[in-house]
């Protein structure tokens, strides 16, 4: 197979460099020009989701998710920097790991995915 992985996510931002600093200092993803994050080893799922899909917002055409270790640890850090964060429940499974909901300073929706453990 050609493709060995993803090799970055380019978007769209009002702010680039404020937004890049929000990145890194509340998810520890390091976004600077010419530089790239050294990411984990670990699952990335691709996947097309119907135009009328309710996963994420409708005036969105992307939604990212980052693979986390330590997820309430995260989430707590997140809600004492005033981040906005949702969980249900319903998302976590034995199977697929647990799940969280936050929205960047520009609205752009993060799912944070913690695997469960192998």
């Amino acid at each position: 197979m050609p493709v060995t992985g993803v090799g970055g996510v380019f978007f769209r931002a009002k702010d680039p460099e404020a937004l890049g600093r929000w990145y890194q200092e509340h998810l520890g993803v390091v976004l600077p020009r010419g530089a790239p994050w050294d990411q984990a080893a670990g699952p990335t799922i691709i996947m097309p989701f119907p135009q009328e899909t309710g996963y994420f917002a409708a005036d969105k055409q992307w939604m990212i998710n980052f693979r986390v270790s330590g997820l309430d640890e995260l989430l707590g850090r997140l809600r004492a920097a005033d981040i906005a964060v949702r969980t249900d429940p319903s998302w976590d499974t034995p199977e697929t790991g647990r799940f969280a909901r936050i929205h960047d300073p520009e609205g752009n929706a993060i799912e944070l995915w913690e695997p469960p453990a192998q």
